[in-house]
């Protein structure tokens, strides 16, 4: 069977985590739609199994977490007439990062609701060291969710946003409503008021739409199964976490948070991609 070579699949995937959509991808490349979609199906499962394994005993002591939107096939509101999978509508991704390292050490995507809380937060938990400081903010399917996993070992803050009027019709699609001030509530431990925030978080999800093209506003590149949804998002945790380099640390969160002693090529990832192929057909 004909298979692309290692640096046409290195240039695939480098544009896919760069913010290129599938068709975009092909127009480039030469390849073709289904060649890029099955190399993306193989990378996200092969950057979930690698990531699970590696991000284990983390050192991590500041962390904050948040949800993202995004949809599958067709937004929630129109799913009924859009003849539409059972698996569309809205989605969310529900990430961590260390406050420090910039490390994303833990994610999930489902709904929105006290489920999909308790199953992050249990990844999450299993994931650390030792005992840290925690912020979310005020969605409360985190606080039963927080407790079922940390129990009291934990310093566990809320930082509640407060918002001002709604901005006219016209720019709310576009922009959010101003805050005009925001609440800090301690809920477990003794948390550091001066480190409640999101700030880090909500950061990062800006990176997370500009370098996935299934999460940018608006889009016509979303994805049409969640399954790929998961896929792509893996595979840009893993370029995030291992070959991206933070400006403000000069290298890769992986290597801050001593995950990995090198900064990874897209060469690299190919050649772990490799090695989980080999191993799933042993």
């Amino acid at each position: 069977m004909n298979r692309l070579c290692n640096k046409t699949r290195a240039q695939i995937l480098h544009l896919l985590c760069e913010g290129q959509s599938i068709r975009a991808v092909t127009r480039i490349t030469g390849a073709s739609k289904n060649t890029v979609i099955k190399l993306l199906v193989d990378a996200g499962r092969a950057c979930a199994k690698y990531q699970d394994r590696a991000l284990r005993n983390l050192p991590c002591k500041r962390l904050q977490v948040d949800e993202l939107w995004s949809f599958v096939y067709a937004k929630e509101r129109t799913v009924t007439t859009a003849k539409a999978p059972v698996d569309a509508g809205d989605v969310w991704t529900w990430t961590a990062i260390c406050a420090d390292t910039k490390l994303m050490p833990s994610w999930f995507i489902g709904g929105r609701d006290r489920e999909a809380a308790m199953i992050f937060m249990d990844d999450l938990a299993k994931r650390l060291a030792g005992r840290v400081q925690l912020t979310s903010d005020g969605h409360r399917p985190y606080i039963q969710a927080v407790e079922g996993a940390f129990g009291g070992d934990i310093d566990y803050a809320v930082l509640v946003k407060i918002y001002g009027p709604s901005a006219s019709e016209g720019s709310r699609r576009y922009s959010p409503a101003e805050c005009i001030g925001t609440v800090k509530n301690r809920i477990e431990g003794n948390p550091d008021p001066g480190h409640v925030s999101t700030s880090y978080v909500e950061r990062n999800n800006l990176t997370i739409r500009m370098h996935s093209r299934r999460y940018t506003r608006l889009p016509n590149a979303f994805s049409k199964k969640v399954e790929n949804h998961a896929h792509a998002f893996a595979l840009h945790a893993l370029y995030y976490n291992f070959v991206r380099i933070h400006k403000t640390h000069r290298m890769t969160p992986a290597m801050a948070a001593g995950v990995t002693d090198h900064l990874w090529e897209m060469a690299d990832v190919v050649s772990m991609i490799e090695a989980w192929e080999v191993q799933t057909r042993s």
